[in-house]
């Protein structure tokens, strides 16, 4: 259970969390829309670490192309809004879990900051080191970080947290590796704010999008399980309550991009 303090900077385009969240931590508000019907996706159901990892390494060699397709050149602005909201300064350290090949790495590292890449894939690693030699980039599980206790003082997830098998676990597992007092940012997908906006999103992401994806990606059938795993993950409220409920993380609020296909969410490690 967490208490959020609001403050001045807290309101200036960052909605934060009641002070009292509801007992389960998963069904504030809307929350986890899988649970609203009763129903669960095949991507929630195939979601084994194993799995995930080959899923990433059949698209490595064009994965950074098409994300910046499929999203009509947003995915930049989010990798620059995700540092800023870590707000890192010039020698802190930064870990980047699910960083793929380096590219939301490579954007950390542009504070000043030493920021090291994490992900399950090698074949994203591989994929990255060809290209960014100087960001440092290491084969990680989010749910087992091989890194020591509070050896960071910011950590970063973007768009893989709905990948992991144990949402509330991983969050554990980065306030471990997180110095009390620092930083977690959340970049991930979510539920567009207006409801004739996230309709036509809704149609464009099950439809339009493994269309595109054929004509881009090395593995376009990837992006139906992406798609259907942007579909079945909770919105802004409810990830910011499952934030909450896996207990080390307070002052936990978000922020909505491209309006709110994209939220970040922030908070501190008590």
């Amino acid at each position: 259970m967490a208490v959020v303090y609001i403050t001045h900077k807290d309101r200036a385009g960052w909605v934060t969390i009641p002070p009292v969240l509801c007992e389960t931590g998963l069904r504030c508000g809307r929350g986890d829309r899988m649970g609203q019907s009763g129903s669960v996706t095949r991507a929630d159901l195939n979601k084994q670490p194993h799995e995930v990892a080959e899923m990433f390494d059949g698209v490595a060699e064009r994965y950074d192309l098409t994300n910046t397709v499929l999203s009509f050149g947003q995915d930049r602005g989010w990798r620059r809004a995700t540092r800023a909201a870590l707000g890192l300064r010039p020698g802190e350290r930064v870990l980047d879990v699910g960083a793929g090949t380096g590219v939301s790495t490579e954007e950390l590292g542009r504070s000043g900051a030493f920021a090291v890449g994490a992900d399950l894939s090698t074949g994203m690693l591989q994929a990255g080191r060809r290209v960014r030699r100087d960001v440092p980039l290491v084969a990680g599980d989010a749910l087992r970080l091989p890194f020591a206790d509070e050896a960071f003082d910011a950590v970063t997830i973007s768009f893989a947290l709905r990948n992991v098998v144990d949402t509330e676990a991983a969050l554990r597992e980065l306030a471990r590796v997180t110095r009390p007092g620092g930083r977690l940012v959340v970049c991930e997908f979510s539920s567009p704010t207006n409801p004739a906006f996230r309709t036509v999103y809704m149609s464009y992401l099950m439809r339009s999008l493994p269309a595109v994806a054929r004509g881009v990606s090395s593995n376009p059938d990837a992006y139906v399980y992406l798609a259907e795993s942007i579909r079945a993950w909770p919105d802004q409220a409810g990830l910011a309550s499952r934030i909450a409920a896996s207990g080390p993380w307070s002052r936990i609020g978000w922020r909505n991009l491209t309006g709110g296909i994209v939220a970040l969410h922030r908070a501190t490690k008590a």
